[in-house]
């Protein structure tokens, strides 16, 4: 398989070194397109494919080209890729906020797929929703969903509306953990440990839970009432949540994120 990624950010590069790791690609027959001429060279000397700053007429040579820039980016783009990619390719979009119907008009091109990862993908443990034109056949899809697992778990969704749930549960959702053991770690600090210690303390509680959720045989309610004896610490700070509508306040910030998906959807 040969394979073009246009925009060598974060995102770009997790799924150019997760192809390369599980072999799905070789580095001679993976395209990386960097306009930054200071990022390609730190590219060129990580030797982690063919690094070029330009699109070309070369890129129509490649099975799949996934488009990996900044939203605000792809018009710049866009007319530069409508020159040179062929009918038998296939576009895979983890653009943000991008429908499919705006690639295959901006591209005149219609086998396009519509993708939406999370950051730990940039450790193999991420997780992408991802919906297709209805133009792509069965195998195109089981290639498309063999490329993204090598970057964690896959989810196809028939409804690319569902994407706008997608980035603000799964997309945005890393954030909210980070936010979450931000505050623990400032209240292990208020309560007198140095921010190393605290932190070491939640991170790894977290790890605990993480586990305890995917294994144990109980539901996230069960797990909750196994913490939480009558009368005692764990209750004392459930009821204060409680008070403050910490999850009605986290289940309204995800919704207004989905809510801001929808927006940027529409141009």
């Amino acid at each position: 398989m040969k394979i073009a990624i246009v925009g060598c950010g974060n995102m770009g590069m997790a799924f150019a070194k997760s192809f390369l790791q599980y072999d799905l690609v070789k580095k001679d027959n993976l395209l990386l397109i960097e306009k930054s001429a200071d990022r390609a060279t730190t590219l060129r000397d990580e030797n982690t494919g063919v690094v070029v700053e330009t699109i070309s007429p070369h890129v129509g040579d490649y099975d799949v080209v996934i488009l990996s820039v900044k939203p605000q980016d792809f018009n710049a783009i866009g007319e530069a890729l409508r020159a040179v990619v062929q009918p038998q390719q296939v576009v895979l979009s983890i653009m943000a906020g991008i429908p499919i119907a705006r690639i295959q008009d901006a591209l005149d091109h219609r086998l396009v797929i519509r993708a939406m990862p999370n950051t730990p993908a940039m450790l193999g443990m991420g997780i992408t929703g991802f919906s297709a034109a209805k133009e792509l056949s069965f195998a195109q899809l089981l290639k498309i969903d063999n490329l993204i697992n090598a970057t964690g778990r896959s989810v196809f969704l028939e409804d690319e509306s569902m994407l706008d749930a997608v980035t603000a549960l799964s997309g945005s959702g890393p954030a909210y953990f980070y936010y979450i053991v931000k505050s623990m770690v400032e209240a292990g600090k208020q309560m007198g440990f140095e921010e190393s210690m605290a932190t070491l303390l939640v991170k790894q509680t977290m790890l605990g839970a993480f586990h305890l959720i995917n294994n144990a045989d109980k539901s996230l309610d069960d797990l909750i009432k196994a913490v939480a004896s009558k009368g005692g610490t764990t209750e004392a700070a459930l009821h204060e949540f409680e008070g403050g509508h910490l999850s009605q306040t986290l289940q309204t910030g995800i919704l207004a994120a989905e809510r801001r998906a929808k927006e940027l959807s529409k141009g």
